[in-house]
């Protein structure tokens, strides 16, 4: 039913959980799970007083999402075929390309069920892949209490 599952990481503890499920589903199905992390291009502390260079920004943010991948994948079961992916750019526009370049038959991913002005505030890539994806999307809630 689904060949290959793309799973979304920012390495917290509710992409943990989705890869539970992730695994699971692949394990049932025998699909492939393409395990993404996006090194976000959006460099929040980038100005002239913030201190954080360009560079040092990228090169902290594709390791963090290489450290999120490994993480996540040590989550999924052996016998699962799994594939590796680091992009850099905004991770809702990136997670929706790569449905479509991955042909990705379902996305599995976390979501940290913020509320209010935290929602307001941080956004939530999750609620912007699973309004514009073309594929379902099974969504993997953290605890609310703590963020995660």
């Amino acid at each position: 039913m689904y060949e290959r599952v793309l799973l979304p990481t920012d390495g917290s503890e509710t992409s943990l959980a989705a890869a539970t499920h992730a695994g699971s589903l692949a394990r049932t199905a025998g699909s492939v799970v393409n395990v993404v992390s996006v090194a976000d291009s959006r460099n929040r502390f980038e100005s002239p007083s913030s201190g954080l260079a360009p560079e040092a920004w990228r090169e902290t943010e594709r390791e963090r999402a290489e450290a999120a991948i490994e993480e996540t994948a040590a989550e999924l079961p052996s016998e699962v075929e799994i594939e590796r992916t680091v992009v850099t750019g905004v991770p809702q526009d990136e997670i929706l390309r790569l449905i479509e370049e991955t042909a990705a038959e379902i996305v599995v991913m976390g979501t940290h069920g913020r509320e209010g002005i935290d929602r307001y505030l941080l956004g939530s890539v999750t609620e912007r892949v699973v309004r514009h994806s073309p594929v379902p999307v099974l969504t993997v809630q953290g605890d609310p209490t703590t963020g995660d």
